[in-house]
């Protein structure tokens, strides 16, 4: 009887090391079941954070056009009023000007006899298009930018160089509104892509992408977010 109880005493320490050794071996990796648990997690996290992930990027192309406009519109008040204060200055050609923040930028001069009527002060360019006729383009758009804001974000008017330089971060164009130029700022990375992945022009719309408006004849500054 001893004998036995000895013998089975040994056989378990004998085998006590195999079976840890086996168990050890058992709860090395995964096992089907977890892996399907964190898969389905993982899948979870997937469909609840990537929906808000595209939203904080709306939120921010938003918040950046908005921020820019609100910026320029505090730009052009300020040229507008220092331009009030020093006496409505003009040059000797007797178009309206005013020296902001170093640079010489041409004013819009009053004239309500076109349609819409014209109001006086109103940044239109460094050189010429105060009467906002034929002579405003789309480079009077772009020295506006450059003349109001304390280093704007980069901008350009060509929609090639904008696919072929990352270093810009606003597109800009020009359209007439009943008689009167509008200039048009685009966040470039709000802008529509062809199948190529190129930006496309927006063709002036205000339904493509974020932008805002400055209408010179009266210094609106209009919000578009899409």
């Amino acid at each position: 009887m001893l004998i036995l109880v000895l013998c089975e005493v040994s056989m378990n320490i004998c085998l006590s090391p195999m079976n840890n050794k086996h168990n050890k071996h058992k709860q090395d990796g995964f096992t089907l079941i977890e892996l399907v648990i964190v898969v389905v997690i993982l899948a979870l996290l997937a469909v609840t954070a990537i929906p808000k992930f595209i939203d904080l990027t709306e939120q921010a192309q938003q918040a950046n056009v908005e921020g820019m406009a609100g910026g320029f519109a505090t730009g052009i008040s300020l040229v507008r009023s220092q331009w009030e204060v020093e006496g409505r200055p003009q040059n000797t050609a007797g178009f309206n000007t005013i020296r902001y923040d170093g640079t010489l930028v041409l004013l819009t001069n009053e004239n309500n006899a076109k349609t819409p009527s014209i109001r006086p002060g109103y940044v239109v360019g460094l050189t010429d298009g105060s009467d906002l006729g034929a002579n405003f383009d789309v480079d009077n758009c772009v020295e506006v930018w450059q003349a109001i804001l304390q280093q704007p974000p980069t901008l350009t008017s060509s929609i090639t160089v904008l696919n072929s330089n990352n270093s810009f971060n606003y597109f800009v164009s020009k359209s007439d509104v009943s008689g009167s130029p509008l200039c048009h700022y685009y966040l470039k990375d709000s802008l529509t892509r062809d199948s190529g992945g190129l930006y496309t022009s927006p063709a002036n719309s205000t339904t493509v992408g974020n932008s805002f408006t400055y209408q010179p004849s009266n210094s609106s500054v209009t919000v578009f977010v899409n």
